[in-house]
């Protein structure tokens, strides 16, 4: 029978009840200052970044009406994939989550505010917003670890369907919009009855929903617009379009969709289905580009080597300075730019995003230095690294841990500010990981 792998003692087991306490109290205190300093820049930040996004959107489908011109597809299908990422992260998860509602903006606000994504906010708020904020990398709760599928912490038990984690892992990067809309239905919990048929009909319903306007919008809607457009420049230059058959453009599929899509598309003019079918590969490359990106930032913040996992009777009791110090620690943040974090949804501060979910992200970087200096008086790591060496250390985990066994990975000492000695989290920032598993 095989043994539960050793837990690494925990980060905060020298604190005493007091001094975690205080701990907590600090971390407040912070949040307290934030939201009496919280105004007209803020709001003006988040303005402007819709603003933003909206300008990259439409400029992005104004070259796609041209994306029968490879530099035009090219640009546009970039361009597109950006704005993606921009309502994706740094809007859409950050009004969800309620830091913009101070503002009391009908419209910027996590009760009426719906995003470019397959799941439904009902359903993301709950899954993420309530059970990964509140359940965080707590084994058996927090339904966000390895998301019901994966493997990615030693102390889960190993199934033989893990074996296969590192090509489902793949997939998942590319449809991680999907994934997550599935996700957020807790299937764990319909598995083992627990979750009325009543509401997975209605999760059901609102997923089907969020697809037909997905599937409609991306691959009939605009690859409809640049069709058109095309069609009236061609009538407008030639007057003569030319008809052509286009069964060679369509891929593999049943043979009754695919000879009804042939023939609707053979109807149009040549300018017209080069057009629609230039503008659906579009869409479909920027959603792969978005979900790419948001499954890398999203991985890298939660299962690196860095962070820790808890068993239920190691949060048996927790305190509200127990809950801080389980956030710093079961989280890792990814070291940037400016521009860098603000595609990231500024997720590359993980650590405080943990700390204070429903604090404005633009936040972040400001109220960094102050966590920084808690962790270094208390003792407690913070963890942080490049991109790359993140990212590394994720897919790293989820190809061992597909195979049984396996050990938790070396985590960081206490934080030390730079030039006074470097700890693993240090380490790991500069670029050299730890030893292998």
């Amino acid at each position: 029978m095989p043994t539960s792998p050793t837990s690494p003692p925990s980060p905060f087991a020298h604190l005493t009840d007091a001094r975690l306490e205080q701990l907590g109290r600090e971390f407040a205190a912070i949040h307290e200052e934030v939201y009496a300093d919280l105004g007209e820049r803020d709001r003006r930040y988040i303005t402007g970044i819709i603003r933003m996004h909206r300008q990259l959107a439409t400029a992005s489908r104004a070259l796609l009406v041209g994306s029968r011109s490879k530099p035009l597809w090219l640009l546009g299908t970039c361009g597109l994939g950006a704005a993606k990422i921009l309502e994706n992260m740094e809007i859409g998860h950050n009004v969800l989550h309620g830091q913009w509602d101070w503002m009391n903006d009908p419209y910027i606000h996590s009760s009426t505010w719906d995003w470019d994504t397959a799941s439904t906010a009902e359903a993301w708020k709950h899954s993420h917003n309530y059970i990964h904020h509140t359940y965080t990398n707590i084994r058996g709760k927090d339904k966000d670890l390895g998301y019901e599928i994966m493997r990615i912490d030693p102390h889960q038990e190993w199934k033989p369907s893990y074996l296969l984690q590192p090509l489902y892992n793949l997939l998942l990067m590319a449809f991680f919009e999907w994934g997550v809309a599935v996700h957020d239905m807790d299937i764990e919990a319909i598995r083992a009855g627990e979750k009325p048929w009543k509401d997975v009909w209605h999760d059901l319903k609102g997923i089907s929903g969020k697809a037909r306007d997905q599937i409609v919008k991306d691959y009939l809607g605009w690859p409809a617009v640049s069709a058109a457009a095309a069609l009236a420049f061609d009538q407008l230059v030639t007057r003569r379009p030319k008809r052509r058959g286009l069964r060679e453009r369509l891929g593999r599929g049943r043979p009754r969709l695919r000879a009804a899509a042939s023939a609707r598309l053979s109807a149009m003019p040549r300018s017209a289905r080069d057009g629609f079918v230039a503008t659906f590969w579009a869409n479909f490359t920027a959603n792969i580009i978005r979900n790419v990106w948001t499954h890398s930032i999203i991985f890298c913040g939660h299962f690196p080597d860095q962070t820790y996992t808890f068993s239920p009777a190691e949060v048996e009791n927790e305190t509200s300075g127990g809950w801080y110090a389980r956030q710093l620690v079961g989280a890792a943040n990814i070291t940037g730019s400016p521009f860098f974090h603000v595609m990231s949804g500024n997720l590359g501060y993980q650590v405080e995003h943990h700390l204070y979910p429903d604090m404005p992200s633009s936040r972040y970087a400001e109220i960094a230095p102050r966590v920084k200096d808690i962790c270094q008086r208390y003792g407690l790591p913070y963890n942080t690294g490049r991109l790359s060496v993140q990212l590394g250390t994720v897919h790293r985990t989820i190809a061992r841990l597909a195979f049984p066994g396996g050990s938790p990975r070396p985590k960081p000492g206490p934080y030390r500010p730079e030039g006074a000695g470097l700890g693993t989290s240090e380490v790991a920032e500069r670029g050299t990981a730890p030893a292998p598993v």
